[in-house]
């Protein structure tokens, strides 16, 4: 199922224009406050009438010119910041609100597999009030799926959480996106660790614009994307394998251009995790350096450079059929004569990448 998305809509002194696409899987809407995320979101589910513009769904049209179809009959699932659960009903009430919403066959298992997905087989007798934000947060998910929607829409779902909870909150996001019947997924966020371990697209706004569209492993290793997306939130996205659990807690990952051996990773070996590689924490040589206490090396190809962002450098950078990038000291890219197509070596330390960077 394919979303098609062009809003174009003046509130007050804010225009917002933004067009993008999405497929299966999880479209990330990124953008600094005032940028236009919500009412992007809101005009897609049908909240609010845009001025121009289209919203179209496989072969259905939403909105255009000529026609403009209800929230409540677009069969989207919405997930809010503060989870809205219906406060008189118990957990089990909420879910089975959703019921009214879905087609009848298969009900019984659907609402047994929902729960379970969502881990919420003990909560179901409790009222809302005596659930933790990340149980709320779980149940409004587990809400929205049983609805069977075609487009899940979530609007910064975890902002209003500390980080323990969010990353109590990431693993169940991760088991929706892997369900093979699993909606597309507008996610909604400002916080670029949540978008690195869960989007397959992104979408950057920026004064209500949409600037930058793509595929997430190519935009956040695009130098030309560090102003937009932030120096210091700047980061790739790469792929590996588990092949070994060592001692101290250390285990060994495969990546295309070679080995990596990094803390906190709980996932089973031949399993393959996503990994967020911050700039700041890539260092570059222009030869293979010995004698270091970090194992991870990667021979590595300078893709671009972009300079003029203060006093840094992003160096994109080509390793294996995975990207990188550095940010460098601006001087370092003279003295070490630093150019597109230039052969060199990028270090990562091990104790730079958090646990909270390594996702399924």
């Amino acid at each position: 199922m394919s979303l098609s998305v062009h809003i174009q809509h003046q509130l007050g002194a804010f225009q917002l224009d933004a067009q993008f696409e999405a497929n299966a899987g999880v479209t990330a809407i990124f953008g600094r406050s005032g940028a236009g995320k919500t009412t992007l979101i809101n005009a897609v589910a049908g909240l609010l009438k845009p001025d121009a513009g289209h919203v179209r769904l496989g072969t259905r049209t939403l909105f255009d010119a000529h026609s403009f179809v209800p929230a409540h009959k677009r069969n989207m699932g919405y997930v809010f910041q503060d989870a809205r659960l219906f406060p008189h009903l118990t957990v089990g009430q909420n879910l089975d609100y959703a019921a009214r919403f879905r087609p009848k066959p298969r009900a019984a298992n659907h609402r047994r597999e929902i729960i379970e997905l969502m881990g919420l087989e003990k909560l179901l007798t409790r009222a809302p009030i005596d659930l933790s934000g990340g149980e709320k947060q779980r149940v409004a998910l587990g809400r929205a799926l049983l609805s069977r929607p075609e487009v899940l829409l979530m609007d910064e779902p975890l902002a209003a959480l500390d980080s323990t909870r969010k990353d109590t909150i990431l693993p169940y996001l991760e088991r929706i996106k892997a369900q093979t019947d699993a909606p597309p997924i507008l996610y909604v966020s400002h916080a670029l660790d949540e978008i690195a371990r869960l989007a397959d697209h992104i979408v950057v706004l920026q004064n209500g614009a949409s600037v930058l569209n793509g595929p997430i492993f190519d935009v956040l290793s695009d130098p030309d994307a560090v102003p937009l997306l932030g120096v210091r939130q700047a980061g790739a996205v790469m792929m590996a394998q588990v092949e070994e659990h060592r001692a101290q807690g250390l285990s060994l990952l495969k990546v295309s251009a070679g080995m990596l051996s990094l803390p906190g990773v709980h996932a089973p070996v031949g399993s393959t995790v996503r990994l967020r590689i911050l700039a700041q924490d890539v260092i570059l040589s222009r030869t293979r350096p010995e004698g270091l206490s970090t194992a991870n090396i990667l021979p590595v190809t300078v893709r671009g450079i972009k300079t003029g962002i203060g006093p840094g450098a992003a160096i994109g950078l080509q390793a294996g059929t995975d990207k990188l990038i550095a940010r460098i000291p601006a001087p370092a890219v003279q003295s070490l004569q630093l150019a597109t197509g230039q052969d060199c070596y990028a270090l990562i330390n091990a104790t730079s990448v958090a646990p909270a960077s390594i996702g399924r």
